[in-house]
């Protein structure tokens, strides 16, 4: 079997944390503090049930929380700044005052991304990659924090229009390319730059799976990789499944891309998830300490 490349690096985290990504697969759970969002119907729109749901995504195993509060659903439009605000900085602080885990703040607003660091968010996932506010670039470099790039075809109301590449992975890795070579330009350090291919974001199924299957491409940018495929339609449209019974197509989705390479994997139910995750890095390394 082929098991991809998975290079190693060292992210740093506000406060003297790191992520120290190659040897395992880093597990970022998603709270979605939206009323509308594809996965999981607006359950823990409320910030108490947000931040329960945090709690319980920490305790399950997750080594990252990302908290967003627009939703970037196909075909959806974008929420006034305060309503995001709103949505998202109470559960980081709440977060905060129990737990240090690393929190990302998944937002294409500078202004969001700015409010949540001060807030105590530890990195920024914009699906933009900074190209929806132009300032944007200004605080993640200002803060000095980690920023995860992502892939997207068009915008969120229009990426699944009928998406079309004529060479999909040179295509991507140009796109990606332009955006590191935008950040560190706009004074982003190099070494805290995360890159996602966008499963989901302005792909057919088909796109998608090819994506996961040969993500060890992306290695040529040679910066670490996320891998955000949980529950999304492509999974639905083969196993002809509900968005709540996609956990399973989930599972070996992810298995496959940690061994193409990937170094996060984005997960809504990270106690679902989280076995399998391990079981994929044991079969990566090849052995077991089984007295460790």
């Amino acid at each position: 079997m082929f098991v991809g490349e998975r290079k190693h690096y060292t992210i740093r985290l506000p406060g003297g944390k790191e992520l120290k990504l190659g040897d395992r697969t880093y597990v970022m759970g998603v709270v979605n503090v939206t009323p509308d969002s594809f996965s999981d119907g607006g359950k823990f729109y409320e910030i108490d049930r947000a931040v329960e749901r945090a709690r319980e995504l920490i305790n399950a195993g997750a080594d990252i929380i990302d908290i967003g509060g627009e939703s970037t659903r196909p075909f959806s439009d974008p929420i006034p700044l305060e309503e995001e605000l709103k949505r998202t900085i109470p559960v980081i602080e709440a977060i905060r005052d129990f737990s240090d885990i690393p929190i990302s703040i998944d937002t294409t607003k500078a202004e969001v991304a700015r409010r949540a660091l001060a807030a105590g968010a530890d990195m920024v996932n914009d699906v933009s990659a900074l190209r929806f506010d132009p300032e944007m670039v200004k605080v993640v470099a200002e803060h000095g924090v980690p920023v995860v790039l992502m892939h997207m075809l068009g915008t969120p109301k229009t990426m699944q229009q009928n998406p079309h590449y004529d060479c999909l992975f040179g295509e991507i890795l140009a796109f990606l390319q332009e955006r590191i070579q935008f950040a560190v330009k706009g004074g982003v350090s190099r070494e805290q730059i995360i890159i996602d291919p966008g499963i989901g974001f302005g792909k057919t199924v088909t796109h998608n799976l090819r994506l996961i299957r040969d993500l060890d491409v992306f290695n040529i940018l040679e910066r670490p990789i996320l891998l955000g495929l949980s529950r999304k339609r492509f999974i639905g449209a083969i196993l002809n499944r509900p968005v709540e019974e996609r956990e399973l197509g989930t599972a070996v989705a992810n298995t496959i891309g940690i061994m193409a390479g990937a170094h996060i994997v984005r997960v809504h139910d990270v106690a679902f998830q989280i076995d399998a995750i391990r079981m994929a890095d044991a079969i990566r390394a090849g052995f077991f300490e089984e007295n460790a």
